[in-house]
């Protein structure tokens, strides 16, 4: 089976709710894999996008009021905001990714030192949102000093020996983001908000996530997948060769599907805005079909890193960046096409702009020009 870029775009887009709109925020975020959470304004655009009528103020409240959200460390342990009803299952299939270690031998900590503290802090957090460095405190308090020695280099700082293991306990099921406190991060609990929850079962879990990322982001190769999890390719060969997969060509180019997923789709079409991390971004693959020409240099940090770049996307492809700037109520939105617009496309893309505007909850200012912001860390 060969299938154009266009016919997997086009699916894709579809199965992300970005050219058919999709129900709830939860749904949303099920359908992207979970929204990346880095920037939460742009998680909370992410999410708006691929809805009907939904603003920021729905998304949060979908988050803090209704807990169909949770925001904790999704793939990569990068912050994602993750479907509450999906919760176990990505817990147990990212508690059994294999992570490369890279602390220095002497600040990392053992199995034992681990599960001491997946243990204390489901304890500590079980009734408690606290910022880190009341989370700190209670665990120098409860498992001892060793826990809390600064020996983990971090901007241009060292942090606490237990944050090394954070995304860990979050895999672990027993932490999780609560609201903030002013600008401090805090870390509860997530059965605090869902009772009885525990992490699925890792084998049931990881075919289900394998499962999961071809429905969002297939064809695609085991080296993708391992790129996405930010684990080791053998580990992603071994499950792409017991899945019983249907290998398809893109473009020319060797990939693998479900079988119920082999046929071609519609070609995509049409104009979106997408903001930094866009899930959709970040998680297609291969980059070269996504990033042609001239797009690789501009919309890419370091020539290969997605994401960093608010992105314009036509028919499937990042064709410019953008930016936007809020004042009071009002969103200036800036948007550099790498070529020329068609007067259909322009059309297109001021429907995008209000559309921002309106999850923003602010009036949309339109500008073509050049973004002079560089890329998000």
């Amino acid at each position: 089976m060969d299938l154009t870029w266009a016919e997997v775009c086009g699916r894709r887009l579809r199965r992300h709710g970005l050219s058919s709109p999709l129900g709830t925020p939860a749904e949303a975020a099920a359908a992207m894999c979970g929204a990346h959470a880095q920037v939460l304004s742009a998680a909370e655009v992410s999410i708006g996008l691929r809805l009907d009528g939904v603003t920021r103020t729905d998304v949060r409240e979908a988050l803090w009021s209704e807990h169909s959200l949770i925001k904790t460390f999704g793939p990569r342990g990068t912050v994602h905001l993750l479907p509450a009803a999906e919760l176990g299952l990505w817990c147990g299939a990212l508690g059994a990714v294999p992570a490369a270690g890279w602390l220095a031998p002497e600040a990392r900590l053992t199995g034992e030192q681990t599960e001491e503290l997946v243990v204390a802090i489901g304890v500590i957090l079980a009734e408690a949102e606290l910022t880190v460095d009341e989370l700190t405190g209670a665990l120098a308090e409860q498992v001892g000093a060793w826990a809390v020695d600064p020996v983990m280099p971090a901007f241009q700082t060292m942090w606490p020996r237990w944050r090394q293991m954070v995304a860990t306990a979050a895999h672990r099921g027993v932490l999780c983001f609560g609201p903030d406190k002013g600008r401090r991060t805090t870390y509860t609990n997530p059965g605090r908000w869902l009772p009885g929850f525990a992490p699925a079962p890792p084998s049931e879990a990881v075919d289900w996530l394998l499962g999961r990322y071809l429905h969002s982001y297939g064809p695609a190769t085991s080296q993708h997948f391992a790129r996405w999890l930010a684990t080791t390719p053998a580990w992603t060969r071994r499950l792409f060769e017991a899945a019983g997969l249907t290998e398809v060509s893109v473009e020319g180019t060797r990939a693998w599907t479900s079988r119920a997923d082999a046929e071609p789709g519609e070609s995509a079409r049409g104009v979106l805005l997408l903001p930094h991390f866009d899930s959709f971004t970040v998680g297609s693959q291969p980059r070269e079909l996504l990033f042609p020409g001239a797009a690789r240099q501009r919309a890419l940090a370091r020539s290969s890193q997605a994401g960093n770049f608010p992105v314009l996307l036509i028919d499937g492809v990042v064709a410019g960046v953008w930016q936007q700037k809020k004042t009071g109520g009002t969103v200036s939105i800036t948007v550099e096409p790498l070529r020329p617009l068609t007067a259909r496309q322009h059309r297109q893309l001021g429907e995008q702009v209000e559309r921002i505007g309106a999850v923003l909850e602010a009036r949309p200012a339109f500008t073509l020009g050049p973004v002079n912001v560089g890329a998000h860390a």
